[in-house]
């Protein structure tokens, strides 16, 4: 119970340490008894090294889910049950000093590369745990132990599966993956590199098992770096779980940046993978007819779920992992979008129920009767998979053709509004833009051919003419067009915002003061590396309020709304302040 407090000298320790450490045990398990009835949120308890300064305290690690919980109501929860924790803590012992940890503010500093909660978990003694603080202690143990011994090799630690998913239970796996640098191998190949240290790693996740009791229950994966890229690139799912739900333990500068980008949107499946998972289901199947046993499962499994993959990678969304692609058909396709029947999905869950069975039971033998109702079933299904993928490449054609339009429709008006031009209808669009931008010089002649090009695009496609061809370059033409009328936006109003900027020398420095509506946005020094920015209130007789901090976001949001008059007038009371804070010395610059 103690070893993490104590290492493995607990038969070392005087007895009557002993008896303290024992009933501040029970002390902590009747407070955790009474807390757990009381919050069905709380994953775990568990006893901290007491702190020097405070001997007599009790240090007691709360660890709370909040994953349902939005982002507004995070900081009354955690207040709320804070308070009620310490109620429940003073009937108990007032003794008790309660550390409470969100997950979210958990998985925040690992994102963050701080290990400082990680490591004081590691050394806790769990009362109560519903599965995170055993693995947690464990995976950061064997981190430990891995990183201090291959340093030079481990890019990224991460803890992955169920764990991170919020579908872990007391049984669940730990499942962790440790990622090696395989790019400077000389001596060896890179499979050799791997199994070498993968048969080390195993072996020290069974020391690190023995070392916190948390026995025969992680899971270790150990990939190379160049395997790991190559999987994102090609869509694959595990890797794409992967850096989906991936907690990184440790990590040089790896697993972040691309779980950063997946989550931005920047790593999506190719064309080509989208195509070779589609394709792949014909050709499979072909061959299963000629299979009645564990091979031909494995074959049938892989018929129906790479399509379905493929459909929702068109879809939009991360191929999933096998276990989750028919609740994402059922969820995606039968109920939100209801273009595919619900017998469909039924049949690859009997499919991948039947090689799970398989899977789990080698002897088993099943009949060629069952092969061919999963046989004939499959057929069925990829059938109408591919009519389904059909109708999501209609949809997804009408969605950029709406899109298209909208973005080029919005940028538009946006440019007119710059012109004094307001309330603009579709109909009048075309002839408002040509009239006050195109005649007038301020675009290029050019967009009225690009804008004609798109308005017919769609026009053709809701009379069902347009080919997905015409529709990737009408999509190629409007990007031209959006890019056009955004330089112009930006151009006309940076000279707009430029007219709101005073400039002051004073010393060797130039300050810049920006004054938006009723506020003035302060830089005293613009060739500053880290320029510190301030705002202050613009009074009636123009003088400033004290000058507080601000931030670059901000003034980039009092730009984005400030109405800018043609001609900017200062108040006599700035010049004071100016003054004040520049010297007497300090000169407007005056630019015309």
């Amino acid at each position: 119970m103690y070893s993490s407090l104590l290492g493995d000298k607990m038969d070392e320790v005087p007895k009557e340490v002993q008896e303290k450490l024992e009933a501040i045990k029970k002390t902590v398990e009747a407070f955790s008894d009474k807390a757990t009835k009381k919050n069905e949120k709380i994953m775990g308890i568990a006893i901290l090294p007491p702190k020097e300064d405070q001997p007599n305290q009790i240090q007691t690690l709360v660890l709370l889910d909040d994953r349902d919980l939005k982002f507004q109501e995070k900081l009354k929860f955690r207040d709320q049950t804070l308070r009620e924790l310490i109620e429940i803590s003073k009937k108990v012992d007032e003794n008790i000093f309660i550390e409470l940890l969100l997950l979210e503010e958990l998985w925040q500093s690992c994102y963050d590369g701080k290990n400082e909660v990680l490591q004081i978990i590691a050394q806790s003694a769990p009362v109560f745990d519903k599965g995170m603080l055993a693995a947690l202690r464990i995976s950061q143990i064997h981190k430990t132990m891995v990183t201090k011994k291959f340093e030079k090799y481990v890019v990224s630690y991460v803890l992955a599966g169920s764990l991170v998913q919020g579908r872990a239970t007391p049984e669940s796996d730990i499942d962790v993956f440790v990622v090696v640098d395989d790019t400077d191998v000389k001596k060896m190949t890179r499979y050799e590199l791997r199994e070498k240290l993968r048969a080390i790693i195993l072996g020290m996740g069974q020391e690190a098992g023995m070392i916190t009791g948390v026995k025969n229950k992680i899971n270790i994966q150990v990939y190379i770096l160049t395997d790991f890229w190559d999987g994102i690139k090609e869509a694959n799912p595990v890797y794409f779980t992967f850096l989906r739900d991936g907690v990184p333990l440790y990590d040089r500068g790896v697993f972040m940046p691309w779980k950063l980008l997946l989550k931005m949107g920047r790593i999506k499946p190719s064309p080509e993978s989208i195509d070779m998972h589609m394709s792949t289901g014909d050709q499979v199947l072909k061959r299963t007819q000629a299979k009645l046993n564990e091979i031909g499962m494995e074959d049938m499994f892989w018929a129906t779920l790479n399509p379905s993959q493929a459909a929702l990678m068109l879809y939009g969304l991360p191929p999933p992992t096998p276990k989750e692609t028919p609740e994402l058909l059922r969820s995606i396709f039968v109920k939100k979008e209801k273009i595919l029947e619900e017998e469909y999905v039924k049949i690859i869950e009997k499919i991948i129920k039947t090689r799970k069975d398989l899977e789990h039971d080698p002897t088993k033998k099943i009949k060629g009767s069952e092969v061919d109702k999963l046989l004939s079933d499959a057929s069925k299904y990829l059938k109408r998979i591919q009519k389904l993928f059909a109708q999501i490449e209609t949809d997804k054609q009408k969605e950029k053709i709406q899109h298209m339009y909208e973005s080029v429709s919005t940028a538009i008006r946006d440019a007119l509004k710059l012109e004094g031009v307001t309330k603009v209808t579709d109909e009048q669009l075309k002839t408002k833009f040509k009239n006050n931008l195109v005649t007038t010089g301020k675009i290029p002649t050019k967009a009225t051919r690009l804008l004609d090009t798109i308005l017919k695009a769609k026009k053709d496609y809701e009379a069902n003419k347009l080919t997905k061809a015409e529709v990737e370059k009408a999509k190629k033409e409007s990007d031209q067009l959006v890019r056009m009328i955004i330089n112009y936006v930006q151009e006309k109003r940076g000279r707009e915002i430029e007219r709101t900027k005073v400039r002051i020398k004073h010393g060797q420095k130039v300050a810049e003061v920006t004054l938006l509506d009723d506020k003035a946005y302060i830089i005293d020094d613009l060739d500053a590396k880290d320029k510190q920015l301030f705002v202050a209130t613009i009074k009636k007789d123009g003088s400033l309020s004290a000058p507080k901090p601000a931030t670059q976001e901000d003034l980039e949001h009092a730009l984005a709304k400030a109405q800018i008059p043609e001609k900017v007038f200062i108040k006599q009371g700035i010049f004071a302040n100016l003054k004040d804070r520049y010297g007497t010395d300090s000169q407007v610059l005056i630019t015309f």
